[in-house]
């Protein structure tokens, strides 16, 4: 009996080792591009041709079918297709250059951010990139949950449900969400492997519903007649109805989601053979396929499914309660093809706007490890894809809950954040090719980004909630990651250490003795500055007058930075003195990393010797989290304690 329970208790560790090896399988699956822009040749059976992955993006974009038409609709009335012809040209002429020129720019995965990112440093380039990453978390994030809301409206909608499900609007969409979580457990292989499933059945299904359309509107001659009079009497002349379609407009901007994804989801596009990472031109000839296709393929459906409604739905359909609302499409598939073809038509719509979350979810688990990570701003589990999916589907479930499931209520959310990241995106290219010297790419991204910034405070002005709820996101992912940083502000935050040859010299020649550094703070860098501060350590410390020495000083960089590579440059200052020179974002993890490798290359334990600095320990910490700098001696010796727990391993720090 007594031997039975370690064995238990190991048959427990072990369960709980698997199910973490689970968690964390494939730690790198969404991000091999972070390798670095020096890494070798990207083979291409790391990814999958563009048009697999376009499906992936294409189950946001192409489902945005089921509810577009009633959109353009009830904004436009009559001139609904007028209005979305507007749509169709902006997408085009503005979004499909714009994220072209994304795609070339920024091929690892992390869009326009990227760009805008490269223009601001220190901390106020950090909260830039978080405030806008804020808005994607709200456009992917509402994708998911607004797409499985709209996906459980028609199913509760549907004639044949409408008595059994009409009050189970919330527990569907908490189901569809959950079910979304499960197939990226799975694996993300199986993800793309549905949506191309999906996006297949469901255009092939648009396909035969647009063609009955169209042969019913050619069989009713007068449909046309009776839509071009009653056009004509409600607004007199063209310019008038132009007019008018370009006030409407931004209220279809939902039809211009899915370009961030496919930005988003770019390193999984296989490249040439002899793409790198530095240059991987064939995964960002996929991804202009990829963009271009799905604008091209949306645009046509947008333009006709936007006619035929228009012509064969009447227009009390439409209206909030109607038969029509949010389903047109649908509408028509019952009513032209039958209802058991009406009811495939929902499934499949069901099924893609459920699935739609998928091109986000991609999203998300590309684009918040690219950052946050690198940021310090999460923990290191943060770059895996389970974890990741359980925290995002953990969030759509409060949001789903907050919004009661309701789509319309989400709808100004989804709205600004597409706009928010296709204005930013705009502006990154304009000022890409303005630096470029390009100057009729700098004129034509300049008014592209012009009609985006208009679309979007259009927008704001009349539906602010979306900026409230964006702002929500952007206030938690900013306390978060802070509170993040500041929870690992004590590791040791140095990806390499790289001596030059005359440093590795000081370092080998010093372990025939013993190892001590001397931390100074470059000031003259003056004889009497290293004769003075020597003379305080030894006395400080009683040290013999005998004993060698090397000096250790330490630049920071940008201190808002997490992790880098440290270089160590070695040099003789005034003939005597030898002094290790080092750049990092930190003083503190610089210093503790440089003693970790001089013990692991030598096999000696280093001592180092700081003075004491004045002022309050808390101003002392807040400089150090936020400029890297601050009481450095106690700092480096926690940083150690942290890598190192063997105290008899552990590099010795004095203070005097």
């Amino acid at each position: 009996m007594a031997a039975s329970a370690p064995a238990g208790a190991r048959s427990g560790v072990t369960a709980r080792q698997r199910l973490r090896a689970w968690m964390l399988e494939g730690l790198s699956d969404m991000a091999k591009h972070q390798q670095g822009p020096h890494a070798g040749p990207v083979s291409a059976h790391r990814g999958q041709r563009w048009w697999r992955v376009m499906c992936l993006t294409g189950v946001d974009y192409f489902s945005t079918l089921g509810y577009q038409p009633g959109i353009a609709a009830l904004a436009a009335g009559l001139l609904s297709p007028i209005a979305t012809v507007v749509l169709v040209l902006v997408t085009l002429a503005g979004a499909l250059p714009v994220y072209r020129r994304v795609a070339e720019e920024s091929p690892h995965g992390q869009g326009s951010i990227a760009m805008l990112e490269r223009l601001l440093s220190f901390w106020k380039g950090k909260l830039f990139v978080l405030t806008l990453l804020g808005f994607a978390a709200t456009d992917f994030l509402i994708t998911i949950t607004l797409s499985a809301a709209d996906a459980a409206t028609h199913l509760v909608e549907n004639p044949h449900l409408t008595s059994a499900l009409h009050n189970g609007q919330m527990t569907i969409t908490l189901i569809l969400v959950a079910l979304l979580g499960a197939v990226f457990l799975k694996g993300f292989l199986e993800a793309m492997g549905v949506a191309i499933v999906l996006v297949g059945l469901y255009l092939g299904l648009n396909v035969v519903v647009v063609a009955a359309g169209l042969w019913h509107v050619a069989t009713a001659a007068h449909v046309v007649t009776d839509w071009s009079h009653a056009l004509t009497a409600e607004h007199g002349s063209v310019p008038a109805m132009i007019g008018v379609a370009l006030l409407v407009f931004p209220k279809l901007a939902l039809g211009l989601s899915g370009f961030e994804t496919g930005v988003a989801v770019m390193p999984h596009i296989e490249g040439d053979p002899d793409d790198t990472e530095e240059r991987p031109r064939g995964r960002i000839r996929g991804a202009k396929k990829l963009l271009t296709t799905a604008a091209v393929i949306m645009s046509v459906f947008l333009i006709i499914t936007s006619f035929i409604t228009t012509l064969l739905i009447p227009e009390q359909a439409f209206r909030p309660g109607g038969s029509a609302n949010g389903r047109a499409l649908a509408y028509l598939a019952h009513e032209y093809l039958g209802s058991a073809f009406g009811t495939v038509y929902d499934i499949s719509t069901i099924a893609i706007l459920w699935f739609a979350g998928a091109s986000a979810m991609a999203g998300l688990l590309n684009l918040m490890p690219q950052y946050l990570p690198r940021y310090g701003m999460a923990p290191h589990w943060a770059r895996a894809v389970r974890p990741m999916v359980l925290v995002f589907i953990l969030i759509a479930f409060l949001v789903t809950w907050i919004f009661n499931a309701d789509v319309d209520a989400q709808g100004g959310a989804y709205a600004t954040g597409v706009l928010v990241l296709i204005s930013s995106a705009a502006i990154a290219v304009t000022i890409a090719a303005r630096r470029a010297r390009e100057r009729g790419w700098t004129i034509g991204f300049a008014a592209i980004s012009v009609v985006f910034l208009y679309t979007t405070v259009a927008n704001v002005i009349e539906r602010p909630d979306g900026v409230k709820i964006g702002a929500c996101f952007i206030a938690g992912i900013i306390l978060v990651s802070f509170l993040s940083r500041l929870a690992r502000a004590f590791e040791l935050r140095v990806a390499g250490v790289v001596l030059d040859p005359m440093a590795e010299r000081f370092i080998r020649d010093i372990a025939h003795r013993k190892i001590r550094f001397i931390a100074n703070e470059p000031d003259q860098r003056d004889l009497a500055e290293y004769r003075d501060k020597l003379e305080q350590i030894r006395t400080d410390n009683d040290l013999p007058v005998d004993d060698d020495f090397i000096f250790v000083e330490v630049t920071v960089g940008d201190p808002s930075e997490f992790e880098s590579e440290l270089r160590v440059h070695g040099e003789v200052m005034h003939g005597r003195y030898r002094v290790l020179c080092l750049e990092s974002s930190t003083i503190s993890n610089a210093l503790a990393a440089l003693l970790l490798h001089a013990r692991d290359m030598t096999g000696q334990r280093p001592h180092i010797y700081f003075e004491w600095t004045e002022g309050s320990p808390f101003a002392q910490f807040l400089r150090f989290f936020l400029f890297g700098q601050g009481e450095v001696a106690p700092v480096t010796r926690e940083v150690l304690r942290e890598a190192e727990p063997d105290r008899s391993r552990r590099p010795r720090v004095h203070v005097g």
